[in-house]
């Protein structure tokens, strides 16, 4: 078999080598369109990560195309529509990261309440002074979940801990689930009206386009904590930094922003000038407010999902390699 990955870093290629040595692989750190198609056209399996955009465009030059496997539980950047219709498997990894992301989301909110952004740059300034450091306790704060899948399980247990009153927003509902992990279900306004945090943790789809907008800040309480592990693409920026700027908003985590792919630097001069000059706008209002924490879309970055990740596609691909 001929398998591509891409979006690999050092310690992937070292196990796939390893496990596929028997089959005719190649590695590339970049994205798949930012490699020449000539360089993978010929690929019976290609492995991608959340930045390689596997359009029409790119499957309709790959005849030998059996399986695209993206290391990651998102479907997003794959056009699964057209790889049904011309018999391409789509394999994810559905179970990888969720308690490392929902790590990552507490980690965000305790870096705000107890404002550990600002009281690190202070004390690499020389300052040990604590005036204007007061932070807030979580106990017996509102926590909003939006999307009640198995990350935003795992953030309600853990906001439970913190003897946080714990919100849940889904489609679809488990009442047995919600009495054991003591939150209750509520509806979308219900939790922009009342809760002191909201945390996303919802796939990024048309229906999820921008779920948190204008609109939704404006039904907000003034002083709001918004957490984004999921999707950029759920929060228009613009809005954001509105709301950060009229004190709607008084802190915000950010794993994820809209348009992030275009400000890795690989990407960031191949994109138009109107796009990168007004990302770069947007990231810098945001990276300059000392209430906002920014992460590199690092939430699931743990040895331990990894592994999981790593695992699991080499299962899927093993898979496919057994049926032909």
């Amino acid at each position: 078999m001929k398998i591509s990955f891409f979006e690999v870093g050092n310690d992937e290629e070292a196990r796939f080598r390893e496990e596929f040595a028997n089959d005719e692989v190649k590695f590339f750190k970049e994205s798949i369109q930012d490699v020449d198609i000539s360089e993978y056209k010929d690929s019976d399996i290609i492995s991608i990560f959340i930045y390689s955009k596997v359009f029409e465009e790119i499957l309709e030059q790959m005849p030998n195309l059996k399986l695209v496997t993206t290391r990651s539980t998102g479907m997003d950047h794959i056009n699964v529509e057209y790889c049904e219709a011309h018999n391409i498997a789509v394999k994810n990894v559905p179970l990888y990261g969720e308690n490392t992301v929902a790590e990552h989301t507490f980690a965000l909110l305790l870096a705000i309440s107890r404002k550990i952004r600002i009281s690190h740059a202070r004390v690499n300034s020389g300052s040990f002074s604590s005036r204007g450091l007061q932070g807030v306790e979580l106990r017996d704060k509102t926590i909003g979940i939006i999307g009640g899948g198995r990350i935003g399980m795992h953030v309600a247990r853990m906001a439970s801990a913190f003897d946080m009153y714990v919100k849940v927003y889904d489609l679809k509902r488990d009442e047995f689930l919600a009495d054991i992990i003591a939150f209750k279900y509520a509806s979308l306004d219900e939790i922009f009206e009342t809760a002191d945090v909201i945390s996303l943790h919802l796939p990024y789809n048309e229906s999820t386009h921008h779920i948190l907008d204008n609109e939704a800040f404006n039904k907000m309480k003034d002083g709001v904590i918004i957490i984004n592990t999921a999707r950029g693409g759920l929060v228009d920026t613009n809005s954001l930094i509105s709301a950060i700027e009229s004190g709607k908003v008084s802190g915000a985590g950010l794993d994820v922003i809209e348009g992030e792919e275009f400000l890795l630097e690989e990407n960031l001069y191949n994109s138009p000038i109107e796009e990168a000059a007004k990302l770069i706008i947007q990231s810098k209002k945001l990276l300059d407010n000392e209430n906002i924490v920014f992460t590199p879309h690092n939430g699931f970055n743990s040895k331990e999902a990894e592994n999981r990740i790593i695992n699991k596609t080499i299962e899927n691909i093993r898979e496919m390699v057994r049926n032909n």
